[in-house]
Parts: C-alpha cells; sequence; structure tokens
C-alpha cells in the first residue's frame, strides 16, 4: 500500500471516528436530560416560598427542595406543599393527620388526642396565642385528609379558614425537607 493510501484510509477513519464520537456524546447528553427530568417530575420538586405565613422558620423567596408524595406518608410536623388547582400552592405544617381529634382552645392553644402539641417552631415561641378563625369546636381529622397551619399563627390563611379546611392527601404536592437558598441558611428543614 503506498504512502498516499494509507493517510487516506487514515483520515477516513478518523472521520468516521469522530462521527461515532459525536453520536455517544448526543446520545449521553439526551440520557442526562431525561434522568434529570425523571428525577426532578418524580422524586425532587424545587418550589420558592411566597409569604410570610411560615416565619420563622421559612421566609419569602426561600428556595426549597421537596420530595415527592407519591411514596410520601403524611405525618404531623412535617412542612409540605399542597396543590389548590386554581389557586395558589400553599407551605404549611402538618399539625393533625387523619383520625387525630383537634381542638383549639379559646386561649389558642393546640390539643391533639388531648394532649397540647409543645410548637417551638411558631412565630413567638411557645407561648404565641393561635387565632381560632372558622375552627371553633374539636373535630376528629377524617380519613385520607390533614389538618395543616403556618408558623405564623397571626398571619396565616390555612386549614382554620373554612375555605381551606381539611386537605385531602391526595393534594399534597411534596414534602419539603432542604432549603436550597438563602446560602447562609442552607440546609435540613
Amino acid at each position: 500500500m503506498d504512502q498516499v493510501t494509507k493517510v487516506e484510509t487514515e483520515r477516513k477513519a478518523a472521520s468516521v471516528r469522530r462521527v461515532f464520537d459525536i453520536y455517544d456524546w448526543v446520545g449521553t447528553a439526551i440520557f442526562s436530560l431525561v434522568l434529570i427530568v425523571a428525577i426532578f417530575t418524580f422524586a425532587f420538586r424545587i418550589v420558592g416560598v411566597d409569604g410570610t405565613s411560615m416565619c420563622d422558620t421559612l421566609q419569602d423567596q426561600d428556595r426549597l427542595v421537596l420530595t415527592s408524595s407519591y411514596y410520601y406518608t403524611p405525618a404531623r410536623g412535617d412542612i409540605v406543599v399542597i396543590n389548590r388547582y386554581t389557586q395558589d400552592p400553599l407551605i404549611k405544617r402538618i399539625i393533625a393527620v387523619e383520625g387525630d381529634k383537634l381542638e383549639i382552645t379559646a386561649a389558642g392553644r393546640v390539643i391533639v388526642n388531648d394532649k397540647e402539641l409543645t410548637e417551638n417552631y411558631i412565630r413567638g415561641g411557645k407561648d404565641s396565642a393561635t387565632i381560632q378563625k372558622s375552627f371553633t369546636t374539636a373535630q376528629v381529622v377524617p380519613k385520607g385528609c390533614v389538618f395543616v397551619m403556618g408558623d405564623n399563627r397571626d398571619n396565616s390563611h390555612d386549614s382554620r379558614d373554612a375555605d381551606i379546611a381539611f386537605i385531602k392527601t391526595e393534594n399534597i404536592v411534596g414534602h419539603a425537607v432542604f432549603r436550597l437558598f438563602p446560602f447562609d441558611k442552607i440546609g435540613k428543614l
């Protein structure tokens, strides 16, 4: 084989390798994109806090990571995002789950299953009064529902209001587990 033929054969082989390298790179990029979309659709979501109803725990404009609601079982104390379909979603804390007996006293104390909640997370500390709003009598949380309240009890539109009341668990978008922003408060919730 003469030198010219050998150089041309090597050039063609290099050209074919480049095409395969490009296909390999494009395939990897597409797979990565599909994987990221699947993770953020089925496992995690990033949401922003809008408002002050969860102060001092969460601040307006905080960015949170939610775990998906697909395998989530609601628990007292969890911070969740609730889909209201025709209105803005709510970010609230679960106070009571299905089957719990719930009472908010005239003095503003929250009683779940005949025990007063210790709520160190509410704005103003555990001595801060809770406004009763429309929720005035002891009730049992219905099956498949939760009762939610904001940590800033004086400034929270939540289950105490008749237009929200008990939240169906199927309307829980996810459980807030981590704060991404602001960076000086980054960490687990």
